[in-house]
């Protein structure tokens, strides 16, 4: 059976990851997925990221929590594949005035909001992570 949104899988795991207090998670390796994942980790969204060379590859998250609680409050897929969102670098939206992030794949890879804002780069919004 084939997914659809692999994007969405991503996210759904690292949400049920979190509210089950698991350390890390594994996730099917794809070049997109790393990417957002590179993402999140410099903003400080998780711990670190770990990719396996197996014959199948997979991406192993160390997510992180402060106080017993997860980083990650709120995180929600944007654009799906049936509905493309794109928007320009003036109209990136702000998540929680500034306090969350928006991750936008540009034409010149995937990044975040204010880094987009900063070279001028406008994008599919991926996700909102808060």
């Amino acid at each position: 059976m084939s997914m659809s949104d692999t994007i969405a899988d991503l996210l759904t795991r690292i949400r049920n990851a979190q509210r089950a207090d698991k350390a890390s998670v594994m996730i099917p390796f794809s070049k997109m997925k790393h990417s957002i994942c590179k993402v999140l980790e410099n903003e400080g969204y998780i711990e670190s990221i770990n990719v396996s060379d197996d014959n199948k590859k997979t991406i192993t998250l160390i997510l992180k929590y402060y106080e017993g609680k997860p980083v990650i409050e709120n995180i929600q897929r944007v654009s799906k594949p049936g509905l493309r969102i794109f928007k320009s670098s003036k109209e990136l939206p702000t998540v929680k005035n500034g306090l969350g992030v928006c991750i936008v794949s540009t034409s010149h890879g995937v990044m975040s909001d204010k880094e987009a804002r900063e070279k001028n780069y406008g994008g599919e919004i991926i996700c909102f992570v808060s």
